[in-house]
């Protein structure tokens, strides 16, 4: 019998649509010759799972069902989570699924909600090691003391939400005079503010999982915005050119894979995780690696990272979905 995939998808953030376009792209690649797949879309405790005529039916949270269009009761075996944002990459979701006993697709409650907080996943890693931009944390009422931050980090900097992605709510920060209004840009999104200093060089960004088969880490990619940075525009409007396997030497190349895999088992991570750097040079012109932030939720459109990796190592999203999928249900 055919297990039953629950794309969970939307959420409560600035990238819901995003995410939704997300969850068509991994129900077009979930093999229908093994599983029956469902994507549920999620606004808060109203959740609507979308049928194959074109309906949608209403999820009982209580257990994790709907009434499919013949009006039988289904009951999902494995839930692959697409929420960018809360609550599916904050560990929120998780907990969920966890007191119902169901599998799912990314990291535990803990390694979501740490990979969530930018500011405590720097400091975290940065003891194993990981070189990270120099930052200031601003908590939810906290005052802007622009000319303190602008000391200790420099200009321009990077003033985004600390819970946050796709690029809403960041600011490329030039001047002192605009830090105000760029931390209040960035509240908008997440009540706790990361500045950070900017870091220049090669962005890129490295596709990295795990079974019991092993770990596999992706090719890389080179990020090239057309735009000022990658901000939303670059990420979705096609104001940018990705590169994989990115122009990198042989040497950089092996020590990104060597890092990101390590940064994998440090956290303990699960499913398929992007880990985005800056590649800098230090005064002798060797290649430096800074993380840049880790997703733990990545974009899976056709034109994603993940899947432009994926095809780079030549393989197939059907096959890698299924492997991450059958991996927690058999185990």
């Amino acid at each position: 019998m055919k297990k039953i995939i629950a794309v969970i998808a939307g959420g409560d953030s600035s990238e819901h649509d995003v995410s939704m376009r997300s969850a068509a792209g991994i129900s077009s690649w979930l093999d229908r010759d093994k599983f029956d797949v469902y994507v549920i879309e999620t606004r808060g405790t109203d959740w609507q799972a979308h049928l194959t005529n074109g309906t949608t039916s209403k999820v009982f949270l209580h257990n994790f069902s709907f009434k499919d269009e013949w009006g039988r009761d289904i009951h999902p075996d494995y839930a692959y989570i697409t929420i960018h944002g809360t609550p599916g990459e904050n560990g929120i979701l998780q907990g969920y699924f966890d007191l119902l006993r169901v599998p799912y697709s990314t990291c535990s409650l803990l390694v979501e909600a740490l990979t969530f907080d930018k500011f405590t996943l720097n400091q975290y890693l940065k003891g194993f090691g990981v070189r990270v931009a120099e930052n200031v944390l601003l908590r939810s009422g906290m005052e802007v003391d622009a000319a303190a931050i602008v000391e200790k980090v420099g200009l321009p900097c990077f003033i985004k939400p600390n819970a946050g992605g796709s690029s809403f709510g960041v600011t490329k920060c030039k001047s002192e005079a605009d830090v105000a209004d760029a931390v209040a840009k960035a509240r908008e999104e997440s009540a706790d503010v990361l500045i950070e200093s900017m870091l220049t060089g090669m962005e890129i960004s490295n596709g990295v999982y795990r079974t019991s088969k092993g770990m596999n880490v992706l090719p890389i990619t080179e990020v090239v915005p057309k735009t000022e940075f990658f901000d939303y525009d670059a990420k979705y409007n096609g104001m940018v050119e990705e590169i994989t396997p990115a122009r990198l030497s042989d040497d950089t190349t092996a020590r990104i894979k060597k890092l990101t895999a390590a940064i994998y088992d440090i956290l303990g991570a699960s499913g398929i995780i992007r880990v985005d750097y800056i590649i800098s040079k230090n005064d002798k012109g060797d290649d430096v690696i800074n993380l840049l932030e880790i997703n733990t939720t990545p974009g899976m459109t056709p034109t994603s990272f993940i899947p432009q990796q994926v095809r780079a190592a030549g393989l197939e999203m059907r096959d890698v979905l299924s492997e991450i999928i059958e991996d927690k249900l058999c185990n």
